[in-house]
């Protein structure tokens, strides 16, 4: 078995930051009205800032494998190009379409040879499962190098013309149609973006990071789906496909959009999360005081406070001058976000050999959690 190291960090974030006020300025507004929910849910969140792949017009300026790649030249120099690269894994939640892979779009626009490729979809452990399938391909041998990514692109799913035939549909039942809370909650919380990370079977450069251990957990056995499109829950919890709907029933129903069950979420990512993370901890032989920096994907600030107590309840104090977090200022860009973070504490001149850095990637799709534990060479 050989060593990994992740030797190289790339990011895309498209366009100029955009702050809270102007939101729906690119996103656009719902039966013509500002949403009521907005200001209660970026309170809740922390976010001040994030970016959009759209102009003002709502016009796509990027799609997903475009911003995916765009990371992936970040990876390009005089010591390691595109033709050296053995493996492409690329792991995403909104791809831009059903088929070809989201994997075989990035690597179509990469111009460089045959390689392997891996798509992961999910929703934000994606990328971490983009991460391990280029993990385990070098671990065991089968290749002495990968790429791997994540990139999102939800705010074309989320600008307000995608909802127009489902306002119509309502404004025949209602005097005031208002679109589900499940609905709006998430148009307020995701944004766009893309990592890209570079793997070896050895250290290079002034810093590398060695993958010692990665774990995934999985609750769909015992909880009903919660973040989810493309679908819709019927009354039994089940999930009904968009393969099943009327196709005229695909624009009303707004079944493409993305939604989120909150009470589900507020009842058991804290609680599952730290189930998990007890257990990769303890299966590792890794305590609480090990951890130099403790990168954390949370969808909202809204958690922090909750994840905090809920793992110290569980024996992993973690104190809060460890956690590395750039939430506030890039936005929720889902399963991007663990390569964003890492990207920027990679080069933030803070990491010192022989530091540990503990990654947690948790997803509300179905809950599942992933977990990596790094050290710094």
């Amino acid at each position: 078995m050989f060593e990994v190291y992740i030797t190289k960090a790339g990011k895309f974030l498209p366009n100029d930051p955009i702050s809270n006020d102007e939101m729906e300025r690119y996103l656009g507004l719902i039966n013509e009205a500002a949403s009521k929910a907005r200001r209660i849910i970026l309170r809740n969140n922390g976010i001040t800032s994030r970016y959009y792949a759209l102009d003002k017009a709502g016009n796509s300026t990027h799609s997903n494998a475009e911003m995916a790649h765009l990371a992936i030249e970040k990876l390009f120099d005089n010591t390691f190009s595109k033709n050296d690269v053995e493996l492409l894994s690329c792991g995403t939640s909104t791809p831009d379409l059903m088929l070809p892979s989201h994997a075989a779009m990035v690597h179509g626009l990469m111009k460089n040879k045959s390689v392997e490729l891996n798509s992961s979809s999910g929703v934000c452990c994606s990328g971490m499962n983009a991460l391990k399938f280029a993990f385990l391909s070098i671990k065991s041998g089968s290749t002495k190098n990968a790429i791997c990514s994540a990139s999102e692109r939800p705010s074309s799913w989320m600008i307000a013309d995608k909802y127009e035939n489902e306002v119509v549909n309502l404004k025949k039942i209602e005097e005031q149609p208002i679109i589900a809370f499940k609905k709006d909650f998430l148009r307020w919380m995701l944004s766009d973006g893309a990592g890209a990370f570079l793997l070896e079977n050895k250290p290079k450069g002034n810093i590398s990071l060695k993958i010692e251990w990665m774990e995934a957990f999985s609750y769909a056995h015992e909880i009903e789906a919660c973040m989810y499109a493309g679908g819709d829950k019927i009354e039994n919890g089940e999930m009904k496909s968009w393969s099943d709907y009327k196709s005229s029933e695909w624009l009303t129903e707004s079944v493409f959009s993305i939604k989120q069950d909150v009470k589900l979420l507020d009842k058991y990512i804290l609680e599952k999360g730290s189930e998990s993370m007890k257990i990769a901890l303890e299966k590792n032989h890794v305590q609480a005081d090990d951890i130099d920096y403790f990168l954390p994907h949370v969808s909202s600030h809204y958690f922090v406070n909750g994840l905090h107590k809920s793992l110290a309840e569980k024996g992993m104090n973690i104190p809060r001058e460890k956690w590395f977090m750039n939430l506030k200022d890039v936005g929720n860009i889902g399963a991007a976000s663990i390569y964003l973070m890492l990207e920027e504490l990679m080069y933030s001149g803070k990491l010192e050999k022989g530091n540990k850095v503990l990654l947690s990637v948790p997803e509300s799709g179905r809950f599942s959690y992933a977990y990596a534990y790094l050290t710094v060479c």
